[in-house]
């Protein structure tokens, strides 16, 4: 009879692309635990503070500093060695007070930028789709897995909810309440967060929809004036004028 479960941990030269790390020397890493994000597009925490910010040496130190609650994501405390952290999730070292923000990069895997205080305080949240509940009242279900509701007074005319998927939220942490909402429409700043041109970020130049089983299409301008495509449902807007968020400046 085989095992009962899966492995708690996987071989390096086996894990995620996404994940930023040395993949020969060190047999195994760890696997991350089911979560609000895929389990090929997040970084465990142990990884986190081990192989991304070198604040740990091994397990067991990684292990006490969680056990000492000096981490947070999102705004609160995380002691799971596994938990996962993804796309758009703000990492805070609370002793330093250094910030971090989980983002894609152009060599395909994903990153901690270096944010400020200001900005550890609210993320970036795409609307993966949306509900509408007994009360009338919508419930907007976010990427990273949490939701929100928007309360409408008249459900035969919901004035309030003039939002739709894959637009974005800019949310406070860990508060939760919506500070700003960017439209996916033509001329937004998106960050591609998929994909080849994964790590690219332009204005929307045009939204190319298709019927039946094919893929809608996002052709995305750069700053140099290169014109890139990729699948619609790779692309987040992330402002309007300018980004809202720090991005990299070399990747």
């Amino acid at each position: 009879m085989g095992k009962k479960g899966g492995s708690k941990h996987l071989k390096r030269l086996a894990a995620p692309r996404v994940w930023s790390i040395k993949r020969k020397g060190i047999k195994f890493a760890v696997k991350p635990m089911p979560g609000p994000h895929p389990k090929d597009f997040c970084i465990p925490l142990q990884m986190v503070l081990i192989d991304y910010l070198k604040v740990a040496e091994n397990r067991r130190e990684a292990k006490r500093i969680l056990a000492e609650r000096k981490v947070k994501v999102d705004g609160r405390v995380r002691t799971e060695l596994k938990y996962p952290v993804g796309l758009m999730d703000v990492i805070e070292l609370i002793p330093t007070e250094e910030y971090y923000r989980v983002l894609p990069s152009k060599k395909g895997v994903l990153i901690l930028q270096g944010i400020g205080k200001e900005e550890a305080d609210f993320k970036l949240c795409l609307i993966k789709d949306k509900v509408t509940n007994k009360g009338g009242h919508v419930q907007l279900n976010l990427h990273d897995g949490r939701n929100v509701l928007i309360k409408v007074k008249d459900p035969r005319n919901p004035v309030e909810d003039i939002y739709k998927t894959q637009d974005v939220l800019q949310i406070s942490l860990p508060e939760q309440e919506v500070l700003s909402h960017i439209k996916l429409e033509t001329g937004v700043i998106v960050l591609i967060v998929r994909g080849k041109n994964i790590g690219y970020v332009g204005k929307l130049k045009e939204i190319i929809r298709f019927m039946g089983p094919y893929e809608n299409v996002a052709r995305v301008e750069l700053e140099d004036g290169t014109v890139l495509e990729t699948a619609l449902k790779y692309i987040f807007p992330i402002g309007y004028e300018k980004p809202v968020i720090s991005l990299p400046e070399v990747q």
